[in-house]
């Protein structure tokens, strides 16, 4: 197969990709900030669940969470679900596994600012969720920004854990591709898409923390 032809059909798997890549940050970054609370909630059965929650994830492989969204609704509720469940299973899996890692950076970089802030923004009267998200959010984002980095850039190359459930990522196409033609020219140009995905979000992230070196 021709090169222009490999890299035509892996693009289209790129898309794919990068689909999977921005849904799943879309959903998991909030929902990492609500477990984060969740986990430092002084309702202690709440932060146990969280806790638990987190060591599970974190615990087990993405793969085997991939495979238990996907199975789990037929074999265990005995459901019938669309092929368009298939796409679905690895945003809800890459969703609630990437929450867990975020929420534990959140919880560091909350309890990495001064409690003196809280004190001083009720003595401004600022009420406790002005004071989270006028005052300490903005500054965790900072203190964070570099671990989520190392977390987002790990995304883009666990998207090719999609292939465990048939989805038309660009390893899945590679993969197909390398076996029709028995060359692994496809995935050597897979992985330089790889590369080239990482150092765009990688360029992305540090312009941001730039932006947000507001000690320089």
């Amino acid at each position: 197969m021709i090169l222009s032809t490999v890299i035509e059909q892996l693009l289209g798997g790129m898309v794919t990709s990068i689909e999977i890549f921005l849904l799943t940050l879309l959903f998991s970054l909030p929902l990492g900030l609500l477990i984060a609370g969740g986990r430092m909630s002084r309702f202690r059965p709440l932060r146990w669940l969280m806790k638990i929650y987190i060591s599970i994830m974190r615990g087990t492989p993405l793969m085997l969470q991939l495979i238990v969204v996907f199975f789990g609704p037929y074999y265990i509720f005995g459901m019938t679900l669309s092929s368009d469940y298939r796409f679905i299973a690895v945003i809800i899996a890459f969703t609630i596994n990437y929450a867990a890692y975020f929420a534990e950076i959140y919880r560091g970089g909350i309890e990495s600012i001064n409690s003196g802030q809280y004190e001083a923004a009720q003595v401004l009267g600022y009420s406790k969720i002005q004071t989270f998200f006028i005052i300490i959010m903005p500054q965790v984002v900072k203190v964070v920004l570099p671990s989520v980095t190392n977390e987002v850039i790990t995304l883009v190359k666990d998207t090719s854990l999609s292939f465990v459930i048939a989805i038309p990522e660009m390893f899945t196409v590679a993969k197909q591709i390398a076996a029709a033609d028995a060359s692994i020219a496809a995935l050597m140009v897979a992985g330089i898409f790889y590369y080239v995905f990482n150092v765009l979000v990688a360029f992305v992230m540090e312009h941001i923390e730039h932006r947000l070196d507001y000690y320089e």
